[in-house]
């Protein structure tokens, strides 16, 4: 756990860094962060889900069609939850279409308590992803989006994502507050029973003179599967700040 929470505020550190150098990168290196605060934390695979609040920390490195997208997530008790490390290329790159490729090498932990111990059990994934990019305008864009997970231990679950996302990222609310929203419908297909429709929405809210500073709702709703008991509904608030 202490390597976990090192990687944490070096995540931060680094993106906090590479915004501050910029310029001696000729622009070529994107660097940017998030830290956020849920009071629900929700997996895409409701297995995964922690059900109960956490922070999330994020940082993208971009350069050039190469980019690296990392992700810790933690309960408030500071016992880790996800780990996730997504290296991408754009294949194709126009004004209006971006084509890319991607491998994650992830984690999920979880705990387990005997009668007399307490264990913790982390399941790896490695992840190969394809990812299509739309852009109807600057602000407004559609995302089809296909993962092939695979579990490293014995127990783990392999199978596949397919996720259509549709973003606007700005929708002005009279001329203080500044909104975003995010429609996502996916299917997953994984063996062990979990297989199923779902349909996430996030919406976030900002003012324009703290644009960094946000509130968002995130809400997962299950259409149609076979996982049993039937995942309910699940949804959260939270606040985040971007570097």
């Amino acid at each position: 756990m202490r390597l976990s929470l090192c990687l944490l505020f070096l995540f931060i550190a680094t993106a906090s860094f590479s915004q501050e150098n910029t310029l001696s990168f000729k622009r070529k290196l994107k660097a940017s962060a998030s830290v956020s605060l849920n009071s629900n934390g929700i997996a895409s695979i409701p297995a995964f889900s922690l059900g109960k609040p956490a922070i999330i920390a994020s940082i993208s490195l971009v350069k050039n069609r190469f980019s690296y997208d990392g992700t810790l997530a933690y309960g408030l008790d500071l016992r880790p939850w996800i780990i996730d490390n997504w290296l991408h290329y754009k294949l194709i790159v126009k004004p209006a279409f971006e084509l890319r490729t991607g491998f994650n090498i992830s984690s999920f932990l979880s705990e387990y308590t005997p009668p007399t111990e307490f264990i913790w059990y982390t399941q790896r994934y490695f992840t190969l992803e394809f990812a299509g990019l739309y852009k109807f305008s600057p602000v407004n864009s559609m995302s089809l989006l296909y993962w092939n997970d695979r579990g490293q231990e014995p127990e783990s679950i392999m199978g596949h994502y397919v996720g259509l996302v549709w973003d606007r990222t700005e929708l002005s609310i009279g001329k203080q507050v500044q909104m975003g929203l995010s429609l996502q419908l996916y299917y997953l297909n994984y063996d062990g029973n979990n297989d199923g429709l779902f349909f996430s929405p996030r919406i976030s809210a900002s003012l324009r003179k703290l644009p960094a500073y946000s509130i968002f709702i995130l809400a997962n709703q299950g259409i149609q599967s076979n996982i049993t008991p039937f995942p309910e509904f699940q949804w959260n608030i939270g606040i985040s700040y971007t570097l």
